[in-house]
């Protein structure tokens, strides 16, 4: 039976034929220098039929780790052997990436502008216009981020869990820890749930760090995700462990015998937080699993005097944990999920 030639593939003002693959550049806004700013875009447009999936990272100026995901999925991808298309926008927050910030110039969260409007604020077009060019014409998408304001995150998946297609993927991306995620109003996830489409939000890392152990795990788990939707051949599953790099970085404890993490559900978490200002000394590692009443660690005054021991309470897994030496009463320190 003879093959039918698949339809080349529009997006913006080009097209793509099958089994190749183009870089683009989607308008977003001019500077006051003339200099225009343009939404970074590849699309690799395989031979063969297959769904249309897109991956993205830095909705956050801040959060680099996906960049790089990105960077190595497309490194490892061949439009000539992949089936389906895959649009990959590596950096959304342009002007943040570029100016080192999380936030647009005008202050705006672009995570809290969705599905966005032609004519409305900067993060207002912005999203507009990754919804209507890329959101649009995908089924399923993966959106890459990382922890923020000095805190760092266990890789997992954060997705509406009771869906059976999302829960599918969210189980093949195999990250430690699956968190049942409510849908914030003006999110990516949200906007682009409300079109129909998948979305499984992963997060993993510190903010303005390529932390090599979530950057492999975003990796490895957007090719099992793509392996499961056929576009590649599938990946076998990961693990992880406390004593991995995470655990290292930070700040160590005796981890061993600790069982490796995977695809753990999880239903709720919760933020423990300081309840006097000082400097912190965490015990508690990524991954690891706390009980109810344990020590995670304490604060001390500038002598080294003890001012307040820290403890959980409630058990379950560490999926978060605030890297600042200082905090005030009231932050945020460590971030525990219980398994289901």
């Amino acid at each position: 039976m003879k093959r039918v030639a698949r339809d080349s593939f529009a997006i913006g003002q080009v097209r793509i034929r099958p089994g190749s693959a183009r870089e683009l550049e989607l308008p977003v806004t001019r500077l006051v220098t003339g200099a225009d700013v343009s939404l970074p875009v590849r699309v690799l447009h395989g031979r063969e039929d297959g769904p249309t999936v897109w991956i993205n990272a830095a909705t956050h100026g801040d959060e680099l780790v996906g960049v790089e995901v990105v960077r190595r999925v497309l490194a490892g991808l061949s439009a000539k052997t992949l089936r389906g298309t895959l649009i990959a926008v590596p950096v959304v927050n342009v002007l943040g990436v570029m100016t080192g910030d999380r936030y647009l110039p005008d202050r705006r969260d672009l995570n809290r502008s969705f599905p966005g409007s032609p004519r409305g604020s900067l993060a207002s077009r912005i999203a507009h216009l990754m919804m209507t060019e890329v959101v649009a014409k995908c089924s399923v998408g993966i959106d890459l981020h990382t922890g923020s304001d000095r805190r760092t995150n266990l890789p997992q998946v954060r997705a509406d869990l009771d869906d059976p297609v999302t829960r599918e993927l969210a189980e093949a991306f195999g990250a430690p820890v699956m968190l049942h995620a409510k849908l914030r109003d003006g999110s990516l996830r949200h906007a682009a749930g409300q079109v129909g489409a998948t979305v499984l939000l992963y997060e993993g890392g510190e903010a303005w760090r390529f932390d090599e152990w979530a950057i492999a795990a975003g990796v490895d788990g957007v090719r099992r995700v793509l392996g499961r939707l056929g576009m590649i051949d599938e990946d076998a599953s990961g693990g992880f462990t406390p004593a991995d790099g995470a655990g290292a970085a930070a700040g160590g404890g005796d981890t061993c015998g600790e069982d490796p993490l995977v695809n753990v559900e999880c239903r709720e978490s919760t933020w423990v937080r300081a309840r006097h200002t000082g400097f912190l000394h965490l015990d508690v590692t990524l991954g690891q699993r706390v009980e109810e009443g344990d020590r995670l660690g304490h604060l001390s005054n500038s002598f080294g005097r003890t001012l307040r021991v820290i403890r959980a309470r409630r058990g379950g897994i560490v999926i978060g944990r605030t890297e600042a030496p200082l905090v005030n009463s009231g932050d945020a320190v460590v971030h525990i999920a219980t398994p289901a």
